[in-house]
């Protein structure tokens, strides 16, 4: 009888392991995807343009700068509009992490970035003198 419980023991002790090993790399996997949040699919890209991009309050080059990227940095991309053409790129992309607005031209690898489906505007923004304005 000791024999039979001696052995049931090392099977439990085996199954226990088998278990734990599952579940610990079931937990390394989720916690590898909880630390890279770009690698579920969010769009990425990097700053190519050698002396940085200005972050912009409002996807147009007239708007105030809130910061500047600097070259190769990688960002993370919420979405994207046509605004203000920018040597031939009309794109802009609202940064992930905060409300402020770089220009595409500078950004290289941002691949299947969603347009914006919705931007507040002000009764200013809709008004005919607003639509015929430069700039």
């Amino acid at each position: 009888m000791s024999r039979t419980l001696v052995t049931r023991a090392g099977r439990l002790t085996a199954g226990a392991l088998v278990v734990a090993a599952l579940g610990g790399s079931l937990f390394a996997a989720q916690a590898q995807a909880q630390a890279s949040p770009d690698a579920a699919g969010k769009p990425t890209g990097t700053v190519n343009a050698a002396t940085g991009v200005n972050e912009r309050m409002h996807p147009s080059t007239d708007s105030s700068v809130r910061g500047v990227l600097r070259h190769r940095v990688q960002i993370g991309i919420r979405c994207k509009v046509r605004a203000q053409d920018v040597s031939g790129n009309n794109l802009w992309y609202q940064l992930r992490d905060r409300t402020t607005w770089v220009t595409a031209k500078y950004i290289e690898g941002a691949a299947d970035v969603p347009f914006c489906r919705s931007l507040t505007r002000s009764a200013v923004d809709q008004s005919v003198e607003s639509r015929n304005a430069m700039g």
